[in-house]
């Protein structure tokens, strides 16, 4: 339902949720569109371990955790749009940045700033959706918004590669620059403003502890935020550790980008199937049954491969079944798990949506680290690493409560 307080003419639904989902998707296309890249850039700014040029993926989110503690402060004191926007432009700059960069150490450092100017989108669009809608049709709409953003994956490697290997590495930043420029235009020409000057706050440092102290008095909200970090940890680590698993334990070669985005496809269905099944069974229901679902999944799988039972020509297909099973579940996951943590926070929405997006993917981070430092030439321990999340999420939810508690 609206919730009211619109300034201007608002957008049909499907516009809305097509501007959110590229809004988000400039994220995933990123961080996935340099998966392929690797092993160039490493050549071209002459470092020797390979590995290290994987941490502009964790650098990237790093920085999208740490931007999002300011971005929704901020957007509760200036209003939703220009902090996007501004966001926007720090992500289109630092785009031109690492285009130019000399060094690895400069392109981490770019990335990091990348992240933190994406995470206004990332984060404020969340609570420009809870301004318009709540309860269920938030979570509908969020779902919708991400079944769109879950194909940007399918088809950032592929794109990635092909800039890639007709004008080298660096033209990815400047696909960048260019996605940034278009979004940019889009929310400026056709989006009104969605929080009123009335509910406005002024900004302040101790809006986040403000902000802290009273989402605590929501367990609902603290819980599903805590859970996320499980959720995000599933998708993280694939991300980190997919390239290798292929390339080496898979071998597949510069085929890596086309199983991905096999993969991903198949994983956009999860958006439209919740957007159906949220109506009818309800976030905190849909949540616990898919963590329970990758939990047990990813055990089997990896037990079998472990044993022996599945090996040579097996592995393949079976692998990529198991990631397409962890994608689609994983979209009903975090989806809902995202509205269960903002519902109850609708009068501090900005500040709510920056904790909950900080808090989440930065503790996700600490627990993907582990997972990719323990990879021993084989995908066992992401399978099994991504169970034990799923089963940790999972037995979290059974103590989170299944309606608003504030």
């Amino acid at each position: 339902m609206c919730v009211g307080g619109v300034m201007g003419k608002k957008l049909s639904m499907i516009e809305f949720i097509f501007l959110m989902a590229f809004m988000f998707s400039l994220i995933a296309y990123a961080t996935d569109a340099m998966l392929p890249a690797f092993e160039q850039i490493a050549t071209d700014l002459n470092t020797a371990n390979v590995s290290r040029v994987q941490l502009i993926i964790a650098f990237f989110v790093l920085g999208t955790g740490v931007g999002q503690l300011l971005a929704g402060p901020l957007s509760d004191t200036l209003g939703r749009k220009p902090v996007i926007l501004g966001g926007i432009l720090i992500f289109v700059l630092s785009s031109i940045w690492a285009w130019a960069t000399a060094s690895l150490e400069m392109l981490l450092l770019a990335r990091f700033v990348q992240g933190l100017g994406i995470s206004a989108p990332r984060t404020v669009g969340m609570a420009m959706v809870r301004d318009l809608y709540s309860g269920r049709q938030m979570a509908r709409v969020v779902s919708l918004a991400m079944m769109l953003f879950v194909l940007v994956p399918g088809v950032a490697p592929l794109f990635g590669q092909f800039l890639m290997n007709s004008f080298g590495w660096r033209s990815i930043f400047l696909s960048c620059v260019v996605l940034g420029g278009m979004v940019c235009l889009w929310l400026w020409l056709r989006q009104e403003e969605t929080l009123v000057e009335a509910r406005r706050k002024p900004f302040a440092w101790m809006a986040l502890v403000d902000g802290w102290v009273e989402m605590r008095k929501s367990r609902r909200a603290m819980m599903s935020m805590f859970i996320l970090c499980f959720a995000y940890s599933l998708i993280f680590a694939y991300l980190s550790s997919a390239q290798q698993v292929f390339v080496d334990w898979l071998g597949v070669g510069e085929d890596f980008p086309l199983y991905f985005g096999v993969i991903a496809v198949l994983s956009g269905l999860a958006g439209a199937l919740n957007a159906v099944l949220v109506v009818r069974l309800g976030m905190w229901l849909l949540s616990s049954v898919g963590m329970l679902i990758i939990c047990v999944l990813s055990m089997i799988t990896g037990g079998a491969i472990w044993t022996g039972w599945i090996d040579g020509a097996m592995l393949l297909p079976v692998f990529v079944a198991w990631s397409i099973m962890m994608f689609f579940v994983s979209g009903l996951v975090f989806t809902n798990l995202n509205a269960m943590a903002l519902e109850p926070m609708g009068h501090i929405a900005g500040t709510a949506s920056a904790l909950i997006g900080a808090i989440s993917t930065i503790g996700s981070i600490a627990l993907v680290i582990p997972i990719g430092q323990l990879y021993n030439g084989t995908g066992l321990p992401l399978i099994f690493g991504v169970g034990l999340c799923a089963g940790a999420g999972f037995v979290l939810n059974q103590f989170n409560p299944r309606e608003v508690d504030a």
